[in-house]
């Protein structure tokens, strides 16, 4: 493999707590140092980092490649080019695929196709229990022996405690990471909006946060019982970040992400009829928004996802309640992290480490940091280019944003998969008129 330098540009590492100007050396597909020149370096290739941020790969904790089985809605050949420009490095992809992630056949089919799509990185999450429909448990430990990263339930809510229990029991006894979407089915109802203004004025099917809190409480109480590493996954709520706050104080060993579009959106935010804002967990309140940027800033929340879910244009077309739910997000993440940076929600070495160390340490990877032996997994962006979502910038097959045609500010300019190159933007791209989000 050819030797990179990546230099003078300002390295920001969160693990190694480093904030410093300067180059990052790369060989072999690993970190060989950084801030320090080794002796006898020659680099093949040169990366001119000045004015730019060099940090680790980001590291997405949700996604849906909508392979194997919808090809129609997104590929991981167009999934991973927008990833890698987004500065992912690696993925955990939700088992709700079709077939459902549940046999190690699957698993290792979904190698296959990343291996295919010269992505190596997807990591696939295991289901819960057969075909998602929480009445018999997965052979969790031979899809952890083919690949999987972790156990959970997508966006399917668990109806029987007693197998969440046997589930959380099994995990625990072969030191399993259960990934948990809270979500009580019941309370849910088929809804598609917060209990709130919006579903209100608009005669819309309704999901209350108590669906989404009292889905936390139990599932703690089970962590409590079983001992099981739990992960609580896109939480949406006030009531659910003050829980997961309570059971670290007390020692669970539980930990917690958010997706990126939940720390800018809230209900009030909708346009009418506007499917791009049909998601689950629905947007809730201000309050709740402001609740969750606190919990990233202060711990309780530990990293920040994509909940990338690209959708074909059918998907999102018809009446509200009848589209299809999630936001295609990988290519908004960073802009959308840099935009809470200037909002003073977070600080960058936090939004930094909320993409890198955090999920890092939740999945027990060596990755997430630049340090020396680590796969050479590397971001490089300029916080300041701005550039407009549409069709000229767009790589996901997925349209389905709420930030089409605005102009955000922030884009990577090189990502870095294991030392080689996968994304390099080209020069002159991406200077658009601009101030950014909107506040």
């Amino acid at each position: 493999m050819s030797r990179i330098q990546i230099s003078q540009g300002r390295i920001i590492d969160p693990a190694n707590k480093i904030d410093h100007v300067g180059s990052v050396y790369i060989a072999d597909g690993k970190i060989v140092s950084v801030l320090s020149e080794p002796d006898g370096f020659r680099p093949d290739r040169t990366i001119d980092a000045s004015d730019r941020i060099i940090c680790p790969g980001f590291i997405d904790l949700s996604t849906r490649l909508r392979e194997p089985g919808q090809s129609r809605k997104a590929t991981f050949a167009s999934e991973t080019r927008a990833a890698a420009s987004a500065g992912i490095t690696a993925m955990c992809l939700q088992p709700d695929t079709v077939p459902v992630i549940d046999t190690p056949a699957v698993a290792e089919l979904v190698k296959d196709i990343a291996e295919k799509a010269g992505y190596a990185q997807i990591y696939p999450i295991a289901a819960l229990s057969q075909k998602l429909e929480g009445t018999e448990l997965s052979n969790m430990l031979s899809l952890m022996q083919a690949g999987c990263i972790a156990v959970g339930n997508a966006n399917q809510p668990v109806r029987n405690l007693l197998i969440l229990r046997r589930a959380m029991e099994y995990a625990a006894s072969h030191d399993l990471l259960l990934m948990f979407r809270p979500n009580d089915y019941w309370l849910g109802n088929n809804g598609c909006a917060h209990e709130g203004v919006f579903a209100t004025r608009y005669g819309l099917p309704s999901i209350p946060e108590a669906a989404e809190t009292i889905a936390v409480a139990q599932c703690l109480e089970l962590a409590e019982l079983t001992g099981c590493r739990v992960h609580f996954g896109q939480l949406s709520g006030k009531r659910s970040v003050i829980r997961i706050h309570q059971a670290k104080k007390y020692g669970l060993d539980v930990s917690a992400d958010v997706a990126m579009h939940q720390l800018h959106l809230t209900e009030n935010d909708i346009a009418p009829f506007d499917s791009a804002y049909h998601v689950l967990p629905p947007l809730r309140t201000e309050e709740d928004k402001e609740y969750l940027r606190q919990g990233l800033a202060g711990g309780t929340i530990n990293s920040i996802c994509s909940d990338h879910q690209p959708h074909d244009i059918d998907a999102k077309l018809g009446a509200f309640p009848e589209t299809e739910p999630g936001m295609s997000t990988l290519e908004t993440l960073l802009p959308l992290m840099l935009s809470l940076v200037a909002q003073r929600a977070i600080t960058l070495t936090q939004g930094i480490a909320a993409l890198t160390e955090k999920p890092a340490q939740i999945l027990r990877l060596r990755s997430g940091a630049l340090t020396p032996g680590f796969s050479a997994d590397v971001c490089v962006f300029d916080p300041e280019l701005t550039w407009q979502v549409n069709q000229d910038n767009w790589q996901s097959q997925g349209v389905n944003t709420p930030f089409w045609g605005q102009t955000l500010k922030g884009r990577v300019t090189h990502t870095l998969q294991g030392g080689r190159i996968i994304h390099e933007l080209e020069q002159g791209a991406g200077h658009v008129p601009g101030h950014g989000l909107r506040a």
